[in-house]
């Protein structure tokens, strides 16, 4: 559980660190600036949102010190985290292992199955008892057109 009044007392040195006032602070978090006096007025705890967002935004700021008041501030690792991590390694990818995509295939039965299957399409499209009717076209604004062909 966070004491409130510890947690109040640490967002103040935060805004003391970075010589900000209130509303400019809140304005670069992106809370509401009434949030944030509430906060600072002890009326509202601080929430999950509130507290990623701050971590999130200055990355100076240490999670546990902010929360609990162990650790420090501003965080002294990142610099040695940076320098002493190495570079990730690069991955290739060889040509042979690259699968064909769902578009460029080479069976050319596949493509004869394909072409088929359109032509039946086709052909029950243009039989004369699946004959249009009528089409309905709806608008965004609630009226619709009828269309019947002649």
């Amino acid at each position: 559980m966070v004491n409130t009044d510890d947690f109040i007392k640490r967002l103040e040195t935060i805004l003391d660190y970075y010589t900000m006032s209130a509303s400019v602070f809140a304005d670069k978090l992106g809370v509401q600036r009434s949030g944030l006096s509430h906060l600072l007025s002890g009326r509202n705890k601080p929430s999950l949102d509130f507290v990623l967002k701050l971590v999130d935004s200055f990355p100076e700021v240490d999670l546990y010190w902010l929360l609990n008041g162990t650790g420090s501030f501003p965080k002294q690792e990142i610099e040695k985290i940076s320098a002493s991590t190495p570079p990730a390694p690069s991955f290739t990818i060889e040509k042979d292992t690259v699968l064909n995509d769902l578009f460029s295939s080479n069976n050319e039965s596949e493509k004869m199955k394909a072409n088929e299957k359109f032509e039946k399409n086709e052909k029950s499209l243009t039989d004369d008892s699946n004959a249009i009717e009528r089409i309905v076209v709806f608008y965004n604004n609630g009226t619709f057109k009828n269309y019947r062909p002649q």
